[in-house]
């Protein structure tokens, strides 16, 4: 997945930092979302995942105007609940920008949503 770091993606524009590059937050969402793309092929119908864990080190600073691409490489024999996925990101000029690894539970959509929301049974 490729991104374009834009004003609204630094750390000045979202509270963690005050210099306008690309902020952590921003780019762990980035690498999420790739750990949700490669886990579709993995999980059941009815069923989704949601993240657990985030081990990431962001490596390098990328500007405003740059691009970064992220990946998220499934497990190569997933079993059970949890998925841990090896994420990367690097930038244009093809500088590793971050490492690390996110874990995502797999759940039932529905129940999972119930209780979120409160409405799961017996409550």
């Amino acid at each position: 997945m490729r991104h374009e770091v834009t004003p609204a993606d630094t750390a000045a524009a979202l509270g963690s930092g005050d210099v306008p590059v690309l902020a952590t937050p921003r780019l762990i969402a980035w690498l999420e979302a790739a750990t949700v793309r490669a886990a579709r092929p993995l999980i059941g119908a009815g069923s989704t995942t949601v993240g657990t864990a985030v081990r990431v080190r962001h490596l390098r600073a990328t500007a405003v105007g740059d691009a970064v691409e992220v990946s998220a490489q499934a497990p190569a024999d997933p079993t059970g609940r949890r998925l841990t996925f090896q994420v990367r990101a690097v930038d244009g000029s093809g500088e590793l920008v971050a490492t690390g690894e996110i874990e995502r539970a797999v759940v039932d959509r529905d129940r999972f949503v119930a209780a979120a929301s409160g409405k799961a049974p017996g409550r």
